[in-house]
């Protein structure tokens, strides 16, 4: 059995979504209670080496550094594990989609103990790149020198394109450009399908991956390069974990298309056309789910063997959850952002200019912290989970307001840029630490009504004679 990793993924092209913007998102899937920041390195900030913590590689770094945002972890004794951010050249990354290789390909190319990991990758990519095809390049370079240790699946935008990279060994690695007109979603599973190495706009790949699969026999068809068949896994473990959520996807953006795939299904395509145009409330929608409307609904009605079937997308063990929206108007990119389980938090968009964060993001460690926006939304969705059928609706009015609230913020912030002469970067930081914070207060007041409602949930409660 694996040792099962997490995270899910989503990668939109800018004709595939409803405002012509270019998406990518994820969900950060690691312990239940796990807090992570939300910070902004500024240009320089960085010095000119990178040493993982966690595997002591040395990496020279160039200088300076750009400006960037990113969700480091709380506490950086095992590494800083930025995960995902957007950079001053409007670059940005997702790292990482946890994968496995099989085991025919890792006995040729065995996986790297002391090479770059997930830990570090946002960190020595994304602060020296100008577009997602350097930044696909910069770190299929460092892979192909320092080796990884992990199999890995890294999702990169800018104002143009968006492109998947996956790692399949210690070394070899393919990345794959999304269609403009088309979406992905991937699983804990390698997810890109039939290489075309004469088509350079939209493959990358290791130079030397060919030769490596000729040269030890590891392609199974005489014809064509399915990278996910060759270095990739298709087993009972898939199946459960991996493919249903895969499935999920498909189902709520092309049904009309997917009628004939099941949750199990070992071949579904990595890339897919919608049905209709997706909107970033519908990527939301994608990352917050568990299954509902299906038997496979851990929360729902359905035979007890059935809810617990598959692994849902949203889960108790994410601590945040990101939509990098690109090819905005007039550059006016955002990092949307959802700390703790996706199901029960909300979005929250902060635009990729701004300076600083807002102090409760940057806050945050164990035990919990009540000023510390990871743990403000975590309270409430731990208090709704205590009565979730009965509660879940309060829950979902408040992310509701929170929506629409957003919408009308971020046209607000649109229109200003366009009438500001000056000092833009000045005026979104202060107007978005607003904004953030006036979203906290919300969940706080929530948490309160909750607190309230669930006092008399006790078991200590008895029927007392009014006369008493």
């Amino acid at each position: 059995m694996k040792k099962f990793s997490a995270c899910t993924s989503i990668l939109v092209g800018k004709k595939a979504s409803l405002d012509g913007t270019i998406m990518i998102g994820r969900n950060e899937d690691a312990k239940a209670a796990w807090p992570k920041h939300f910070v902004v390195h500024q240009r320089g900030e960085l010095g000119d080496q990178f040493v993982s913590k966690e595997t002591k590689v040395k990496i020279p770094l160039p200088t300076p550094s750009f400006k960037y945002t990113a969700t480091p972890e709380w506490t950086s004794k095992a590494g800083l594990f930025e995960e995902d951010g957007i950079n001053e050249f409007n670059v940005a990354m997702s790292a990482t989609e946890s994968a496995y290789s099989n085991d025919l390909v890792l006995g040729f190319d065995p996986l790297v103990e002391n090479g770059l990991n997930e830990e570090g990758m946002i960190t020595v990519v994304l602060p020296f790149v100008k577009t997602a095809r350097e930044g696909v390049q910069r770190l299929g370079k460092l892979i192909a020198q320092y080796g990884t240790g992990e199999t890995n699946g890294v999702l990169f935008a800018d104002d143009n394109e968006a492109w998947y990279f996956e790692s399949g060994a210690g070394h070899y690695w393919v990345a794959q450009r999304i269609p403009d007109d088309a979406y992905a979603v991937a699983g804990n599973q390698l997810a890109i399908q039939e290489v075309d190495f004469n088509d350079s706009r939209n493959f990358l790949y290791h130079q030397g991956i060919q030769e490596f699969v000729e040269q030890h026999h590891l392609n199974p068809q005489p014809t064509g390069f399915n990278f996910r068949q060759i270095f990739g896994t298709a087993d009972r473990s898939d199946a459960i974990y991996s493919t249903p959520r895969v499935w999920s996807g498909h189902q709520m953006f092309s049904a009309r298309q997917a009628t004939n795939e099941t949750p199990e299904s070992q071949s579904l395509p990595f890339i897919m056309k919608p049905d209709q145009l997706i909107s970033v409330f519908d990527v939301q929608d994608y990352l917050g789910s568990h299954y509902q409307g299906t038997p496979y609904d851990p929360i729902g009605t359905g035979d007890m063997h059935d809810r617990h079937r598959y692994r849902p997308i949203s889960l108790a063990k994410t601590q945040e959850s990101h939509i990098l929206q690109m090819n905005r108007p007039h550059g006016n990119d955002i990092h949307w952002l959802a700390m703790g389980v996706t199901a029960e938090s909300s979005f929250v968009p902060f635009f990729a200019d701004i300076n600083e964060t807002a102090a409760a993001y940057r806050r945050g460690k164990l035990p919990a912290q009540p000023n510390s926006a990871y743990w403000i939304f975590k309270h409430a969705g731990v208090l709704v989970d205590s009565d979730i059928h009965n509660l879940l609706p309060l829950l979902e009015d408040v992310q509701k307001n929170v929506n629409q609230a957003a919408i009308k913020f971020i046209e607000e912030m649109d229109q200003a840029k366009l009438n500001l002469d000056s000092n833009w970067e000045y005026y979104i930081t202060k107007q978005n630490t607003a904004f953030a914070q006036q979203i906290l207060r919300k969940y706080q007041q929530l948490t309160a009504e909750l607190i309230t409602k669930l006092t008399d949930n006790s078991p200590l409660n008895f029927n007392t004679d009014e006369n008493l």
